[in-house]
């Protein structure tokens, strides 16, 4: 019998997308898993729309919106008190092949070392071009990320553990976690809200389990997808995401690579040089916030 798999997809405001993502899964060729929909106190009426188009769903709602990690423990924990022994946490911006469940789990089933594995990631809208094979490098110095294989022709051979070889982190668009892992390792951490929490795991089961990647698990990712809204949304929306990755950049390095702290600056200084040059003032003020109150910045 094949081990049993809890999906876990995080909603918030974004029901149409989620939606599409459950009738991908519909059509999944494994046959022991059962779909958990975390719902992150959306205000677009998410809960109820979901509820009325899949009435049969687990959906669990978190009551405040938690972010990233926050979200996704509540479908963990959920997960693992029901007898999970793999997790596949899946963006709601996501349609997958039927195969790339199984492709996951048979990869993890031969790798026991394995403790998170990571699919193929095509854009949604360019289905022939690769987002990322996995996960991505992360400069450490810099507090830089760069995709594995970006842009490269899908049809193009890969070299699974060649790929492995330079994966530093997974992205959480699609991530299967084993349950050993996480009893092991622990949830996602959460005072991130967003951005990081998949470097963040890594850095911690480093020397403990490897990262996977299983390449004929194919997802296909909506990246920059919006749940609508007006322009002045959108740029609020830009400004947070902005906070985020730039306060989680000092934070992170503050807990795994302090030495790196001075050269991470430097990058931010540079990062305020081209802000001022654009004019832009208020991530100009942004980015003074991040240095001076050293990550500890909130919205």
């Amino acid at each position: 019998m094949s081990a049993p798999v809890f999906i876990v997809i995080l909603n918030w405001n974004g029901w149409q997308d989620t939606h599409a993502c459950l009738e991908s899964l519909s059509r999944l060729d494994y046959s022991n898993y059962k779909v958990v929909v975390v719902d992150n106190a959306s205000e677009d009426g998410s809960e109820a729309r979901l509820r009325e188009l899949h009435p049969e769903l687990t959906l669990l709602q978190s009551g405040a919106n938690l972010g990233f990690a926050g979200g996704n423990n509540v479908g963990l924990r959920y997960a693992l008190a029901h007898g999970a022994e793999y997790i596949w946490l899946l963006n709601n911006d996501t349609l997958v092949e039927p195969d790339a469940l199984s492709q996951l789990v048979e990869k993890m089933r031969r790798g026991p070392e394995l403790g998170l594995c990571g699919s193929t990631l095509l854009y949604e809208g360019q289905r022939d071009t690769v987002q990322a094979l996995g996960g991505a490098r992360y400069n450490r110095w810099l507090g830089t990320v760069r995709h594995i294989g970006q842009h490269q022709p899908r049809a193009q051979t890969v070299d699974e553990r060649a790929v492995e070889g330079k994966l530093d982190y997974l992205i959480g668009a699609s991530m299967l976690a084993s349950r050993a892992f996480l009893e092991t390792v622990g949830l996602l951490q959460d005072d991130y809200f967003l951005y990081f929490e998949e470097l963040d795991w890594a850095a911690r089961a480093r020397g403990r389990y490897r990262l996977g990647y299983a390449s004929r698990s194919v997802v296909y990712h909506k990246e920059g997808s919006s749940s609508g809204g007006s322009d002045r949304a959108k740029a609020a929306k830009s400004y947070t995401a902005d906070l985020y990755a730039l306060r989680n950049r000092v934070r992170f390095t503050r807990r795994f690579y302090p030495y790196a702290l001075p050269t991470v600056y430097l990058g931010l200084v540079v990062a305020l040089g081209n802000r001022v040059r654009r004019r832009q003032w208020g991530r100009v003020a942004l980015i003074i916030r991040v240095m001076v109150r050293g990550g500890e910045v909130n919205t």
